[in-house]
Protein backbone atom coordinates (compact mmCIF):
# COMPACT_ATOMS: atom_id res chain seq x y z
CA UNK A 1 0.00 0.00 0.00
CA UNK A 2 1.15 3.52 -0.77
CA UNK A 3 1.53 5.69 2.33
CA UNK A 4 1.75 9.49 2.15
CA UNK A 5 2.94 11.19 5.33
CA UNK A 6 2.04 14.81 6.15
CA UNK A 7 4.48 16.81 8.30
CA UNK A 8 5.04 20.32 9.64
CA UNK A 9 8.19 20.06 11.76
CA UNK A 10 11.06 17.90 12.94
CA UNK A 11 9.55 14.59 11.90
CA UNK A 12 10.27 12.32 14.88
CA UNK A 13 7.07 10.35 14.22
CA UNK A 14 8.00 10.18 10.54
CA UNK A 15 11.37 8.71 11.53
CA UNK A 16 9.66 5.94 13.49
CA UNK A 17 7.54 5.12 10.44
CA UNK A 18 10.66 5.05 8.24
CA UNK A 19 12.40 2.78 10.76
CA UNK A 20 9.37 0.48 10.90
CA UNK A 21 9.29 0.20 7.11
CA UNK A 22 13.01 -0.65 7.00
CA UNK A 23 12.43 -3.33 9.62
CA UNK A 24 9.54 -4.82 7.62
CA UNK A 25 7.01 -3.76 10.25
CA UNK A 26 4.57 -1.72 8.16
CA UNK A 27 2.59 -4.71 6.97
CA UNK A 28 3.58 -4.30 3.36
CA UNK A 29 3.02 -0.54 3.41
CA UNK A 30 5.53 1.71 1.70
CA UNK A 31 6.08 5.42 2.36
CA UNK A 32 5.99 6.84 -1.15
CA UNK A 33 5.79 10.56 -0.38
CA UNK A 34 6.30 13.03 2.48
CA UNK A 35 4.43 16.33 2.14
CA UNK A 36 5.23 19.32 4.35
CA UNK A 37 3.08 22.37 5.09
CA UNK A 38 6.28 24.43 5.48
CA UNK A 39 9.58 24.60 3.60
CA UNK A 40 12.92 23.84 5.26
CA UNK A 41 11.68 21.58 8.06
CA UNK A 42 13.88 18.74 9.29
CA UNK A 43 11.24 16.13 8.45
CA UNK A 44 11.97 16.73 4.75
CA UNK A 45 15.65 16.03 5.36
CA UNK A 46 14.77 12.79 7.14
CA UNK A 47 12.69 11.70 4.15
CA UNK A 48 15.40 12.64 1.64
CA UNK A 49 18.01 10.68 3.61
CA UNK A 50 15.71 7.65 3.39
CA UNK A 51 15.29 8.09 -0.36
CA UNK A 52 11.64 9.08 -0.09
CA UNK A 53 10.06 11.59 -2.47
CA UNK A 54 9.25 14.94 -0.82
CA UNK A 55 6.97 17.85 -1.62
CA UNK A 56 6.15 21.19 0.00
CA UNK A 57 2.59 22.47 -0.07
CA UNK A 58 3.12 25.76 1.73
CA UNK A 59 0.06 26.74 3.76
CA UNK A 60 1.02 30.43 3.52
CA UNK A 61 0.63 30.39 -0.24
CA UNK A 62 -3.11 29.67 -0.03
CA UNK A 63 -5.79 32.21 0.89
CA UNK A 64 -7.79 29.89 3.15
CA UNK A 65 -8.09 26.36 4.51
CA UNK A 66 -10.50 25.29 1.77
CA UNK A 67 -8.15 26.25 -1.07
CA UNK A 68 -5.28 24.53 0.73
CA UNK A 69 -7.37 21.42 1.36
CA UNK A 70 -8.34 21.13 -2.30
CA UNK A 71 -4.67 21.38 -3.31
CA UNK A 72 -3.72 18.73 -0.73
CA UNK A 73 -6.52 16.43 -1.86
CA UNK A 74 -5.39 16.70 -5.47
CA UNK A 75 -1.76 16.03 -4.55
CA UNK A 76 -2.68 12.96 -2.48
CA UNK A 77 -4.84 11.61 -5.28
CA UNK A 78 -2.00 12.15 -7.73
CA UNK A 79 0.25 10.19 -5.37
CA UNK A 80 -2.32 7.36 -5.36
CA UNK A 81 -2.23 7.32 -1.55
CA UNK A 82 -3.90 4.29 0.03
CA UNK A 83 -3.19 5.64 3.51
CA UNK A 84 -2.47 9.21 4.63
CA UNK A 85 -0.72 9.69 7.98
CA UNK A 86 -0.56 12.97 9.87
CA UNK A 87 2.81 12.94 11.67
CA UNK A 88 3.03 16.27 13.44
CA UNK A 89 0.99 17.94 10.71
CA UNK A 90 -0.49 21.12 12.18
CA UNK A 91 -3.02 22.25 9.56
CA UNK A 92 -6.62 21.16 10.03
CA UNK A 93 -7.83 20.19 6.56
CA UNK A 94 -11.49 20.52 5.66
CA UNK A 95 -14.12 18.01 4.55
CA UNK A 96 -12.95 17.94 0.92
CA UNK A 97 -9.92 15.84 1.96
CA UNK A 98 -11.68 13.69 4.57
CA UNK A 99 -14.41 12.77 2.10
CA UNK A 100 -11.88 11.83 -0.57
CA UNK A 101 -10.08 9.46 1.85
CA UNK A 102 -12.74 8.11 4.25
CA UNK A 103 -11.16 6.01 7.01
CA UNK A 104 -7.87 6.21 5.10
CA UNK A 105 -6.32 9.14 6.98
CA UNK A 106 -4.91 8.71 10.47
CA UNK A 107 -3.47 11.07 13.04
CA UNK A 108 -1.54 10.60 16.28
CA UNK A 109 -2.66 12.87 19.13
CA UNK A 110 -0.60 13.27 22.34
CA UNK A 111 -3.41 12.56 24.81
CA UNK A 112 -6.03 9.94 25.57
CA UNK A 113 -8.95 11.20 23.47
CA UNK A 114 -11.54 12.50 24.42
CA UNK A 115 -9.32 14.28 26.96
CA UNK A 116 -7.34 17.35 25.90
CA UNK A 117 -8.26 17.27 22.23
CA UNK A 118 -9.89 19.42 19.58
CA UNK A 119 -8.98 22.83 18.22
CA UNK A 120 -6.11 24.49 20.05
CA UNK A 121 -4.86 21.27 21.65
CA UNK A 122 -1.57 20.58 19.89
CA UNK A 123 2.10 20.34 20.84
CA UNK A 124 2.96 21.52 24.33
CA UNK A 125 -0.55 22.95 24.84
CA UNK A 126 -1.84 19.40 25.34
CA UNK A 127 0.70 18.58 28.05
CA UNK A 128 0.26 21.95 29.76
CA UNK A 129 -3.47 21.26 30.00
CA UNK A 130 -2.90 17.74 31.34
CA UNK A 131 -0.55 18.99 34.07
CA UNK A 132 -2.87 21.87 34.94
CA UNK A 133 -5.72 19.41 35.42
CA UNK A 134 -3.55 17.17 37.58
CA UNK A 135 -4.24 13.94 35.72
CA UNK A 136 -2.22 10.94 36.88
CA UNK A 137 -2.26 9.19 33.52
CA UNK A 138 -2.04 10.60 30.02
CA UNK A 139 -0.92 8.99 26.76
CA UNK A 140 -1.45 9.04 23.02
CA UNK A 141 -4.21 8.12 20.57
CA UNK A 142 -4.13 7.14 16.91
CA UNK A 143 -7.46 7.88 15.26
CA UNK A 144 -8.95 8.21 11.81
CA UNK A 145 -9.28 11.79 10.59
CA UNK A 146 -12.81 13.09 10.03
CA UNK A 147 -14.37 16.53 9.63
CA UNK A 148 -14.47 16.86 13.43
CA UNK A 149 -11.04 17.82 14.80
CA UNK A 150 -9.69 14.85 16.80
CA UNK A 151 -13.16 13.31 16.62
CA UNK A 152 -12.66 10.34 14.28
CA UNK A 153 -12.85 6.65 15.23
CA UNK A 154 -10.11 5.67 17.71
CA UNK A 155 -7.72 2.99 16.43
CA UNK A 156 -5.15 2.55 19.22
CA UNK A 157 -4.38 4.16 22.57
CA UNK A 158 -1.50 3.79 25.01
CA UNK A 159 -1.33 5.17 28.53
CA UNK A 160 1.67 6.97 30.02
CA UNK A 161 2.22 7.80 33.69
CA UNK A 162 2.39 11.43 34.76
CA UNK A 163 5.18 11.82 37.31
CA UNK A 164 5.74 14.28 40.12
CA UNK A 165 7.86 17.17 38.94
CA UNK A 166 6.94 16.76 35.27
CA UNK A 167 7.14 19.83 33.09
CA UNK A 168 5.23 20.03 29.79
CA UNK A 169 8.52 19.39 27.96
CA UNK A 170 9.42 16.32 30.03
CA UNK A 171 5.91 14.91 29.69
CA UNK A 172 5.87 15.56 25.95
CA UNK A 173 9.10 13.58 25.54
CA UNK A 174 7.82 10.65 27.62
CA UNK A 175 4.50 10.50 25.73
CA UNK A 176 6.36 10.49 22.41
CA UNK A 177 8.85 7.80 23.43
CA UNK A 178 6.47 5.50 25.32
CA UNK A 179 3.27 5.95 23.30
CA UNK A 180 3.31 7.91 20.02
CA UNK A 181 6.37 6.18 18.57
CA UNK A 182 4.91 2.78 19.47
CA UNK A 183 1.28 3.02 18.37
CA UNK A 184 1.61 5.06 15.16
CA UNK A 185 3.69 2.46 13.24
CA UNK A 186 1.52 -0.28 14.76
CA UNK A 187 -1.68 1.39 13.52
CA UNK A 188 -0.14 1.78 10.06
CA UNK A 189 0.75 -1.93 10.03
CA UNK A 190 -2.75 -2.97 11.06
CA UNK A 191 -4.25 -0.79 8.33
CA UNK A 192 -1.94 -2.12 5.63
CA UNK A 193 -2.77 -5.68 6.65
CA UNK A 194 -6.51 -4.99 6.43
CA UNK A 195 -7.06 -5.56 10.14
CA UNK A 196 -9.07 -2.41 10.95
CA UNK A 197 -12.80 -2.11 10.29
CA UNK A 198 -15.05 0.82 11.15
CA UNK A 199 -18.55 -0.13 12.29
CA UNK A 200 -21.02 2.49 13.54
CA UNK A 201 -18.26 5.03 14.03
CA UNK A 202 -16.05 2.70 16.08
CA UNK A 203 -13.08 0.65 15.01
CA UNK A 204 -12.78 -3.10 15.30
CA UNK A 205 -9.14 -4.16 15.30
CA UNK A 206 -8.62 -7.80 14.40
CA UNK A 207 -5.26 -9.28 15.27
Amino acid sequence: MNISVLVSGGGTNLQKLIDAEKAGKLGGGRITCVISSKPDVYALERAEKAGIKTAVLNRREYPDVHAYSIAMRDMLMEEKADLVIYAGFLTILDKSVCRAFPNRMMNVHPALIPSFCGKGYYGLHVHEAALEKGVKVTGATVHFVTEECDGGPIILQKAVEVKRGDTPEILQKRVMEEAEWVILPEAARLFCQGKIRVVDGKTIVEE
